[in-house]
């Protein structure tokens, strides 16, 4: 279903994660000095600034924070899916991630809902991204 869309652009920083992904996990990152759990990757701790990271495994549930429903692409790969929804979803473990709602009844998706990550894969060489379905 990824047909032409974009790989995503992986660093030093996500590579953990993207490799998490191809392996269908939701990976978080976690300050080994003072436990914050962190999404996005990168380099330094948001909340102590230590450059002491782990990687933990998310149970890959949420809810629902905000969302908007895209009608024109802004690239002329997504055109296709359109209208798709783009989603800020709560981890139940407490970070939020912006993603996509897929399924046959994302259109019809309230913020407060449930929801779980499946990957979609992109690309030929195993790379996948993490979406979410209304649970």
């Amino acid at each position: 279903m990824s047909g032409n869309l974009p790989a995503p652009v992986v660093n030093a920083d996500s590579a953990p994660y993207w490799q998490g992904a191809r392996d269908n996990k939701l990976l978080l990152q976690r300050c080994s000095d003072c436990g914050t759990l962190r999404f996005f990757p990168r380099y330094l701790c948001t909340e102590c600034g230590s450059d002491n990271t782990g990687w933990v495994e998310a149970t890959g549930r949420g809810t629902v924070h905000s969302f908007t429903v895209v009608h024109r692409a802004a690239f002329p790969e997504f055109q296709e899916r359109t209208p798709y929804v783009v989603a800020l979803i709560d981890l139940e473990e407490g970070p939020r991630m912006m993603s996509n709602i897929v399924g046959a009844d994302a259109l019809e998706v309230a913020i407060g809902d449930a929801v779980t990550v499946e990957f979609e894969d992109r690309g030929d060489d195993g790379a996948k991204v993490p979406q979410f379905r209304r649970a």
